[in-house]
């Protein structure tokens, strides 16, 4: 008889207790929603920010093996998310284009070393809707849309982006700098120690 009561009395968790443990497992969870918003976020930023920094040196390398000049280009489509022929060249998308010639209304055109505008390869920005990109000119202030190397990796063209800002609202700022001589580097906006090998060089 004393082993059949202690069974009953394991049955397991009373209703009050249930109902005691889902509350603060909700209120756990509604504390950590804000964090997990800001961290969703800062990982589109970064996801897009890697993005052109890969596509501006991709652009670079193929300029140095071909030793030919070619471009990268920032492009926007009806549909962020997919490369099509509606595209037009843009200074605020973080979708881009590697070719030889201006991919206007052609982005959606196949790879191809002999049909213009010669594509290389391109990015849709996808996942980083949310995501606010502006890209300048070295002085900082004036929109861009396009880099071309030379055969060097040196920027070669007129105008060329320098800086391009990636962002979203409440989170980190990240740049892609891109130097005269044509390196490429990601940066935090937000680091001010002159030693840090993440500050920014012009922003």
């Amino acid at each position: 008889m004393p082993a059949e009561h202690d069974m009953q009395r394991q049955r397991g968790f009373t209703l009050i207790e249930l109902m005691v443990a889902i509350t603060v497992m909700a209120l756990i969870l509604f504390a950590a929603l804000p964090s997990i918003g800001t961290w969703l976020d800062e990982t589109r930023v970064r996801n897009v920010a890697d993005s052109i920094q890969n596509g501006l040196q991709t652009a670079r390398g193929e300029a140095i093996r071909r030793n030919q000049n070619m471009s990268f280009w920032l492009v926007t489509m009806a549909d962020p998310g997919t490369l099509s022929d509606d595209c037009t060249l843009s200074s605020t998308s973080g979708s881009w284009v590697v070719s030889i010639n201006s991919p206007l209304i052609n982005c959606g055109k196949a790879p191809s070393t002999t049909v213009s505008p010669m594509i290389v390869t391109g990015r849709a920005v996808g996942g980083g809707r949310q995501v606010t990109v502006s890209a300048l000119q070295p002085d900082n202030a004036t929109a861009a849309n396009s880099i071309t190397f030379d055969g060097f990796g040196r920027v070669a063209n007129a105008g060329p982006i320098g800086i391009v800002k990636v962002s979203a609202t409440g989170t980190r700022e990240l740049h892609v700098e891109i130097s005269g001589a044509g390196a490429v580097r990601l940066c935090d906006h937000a680091v001010t120690d002159a030693n840090d090998p993440r500050k920014c060089a012009l922003s």
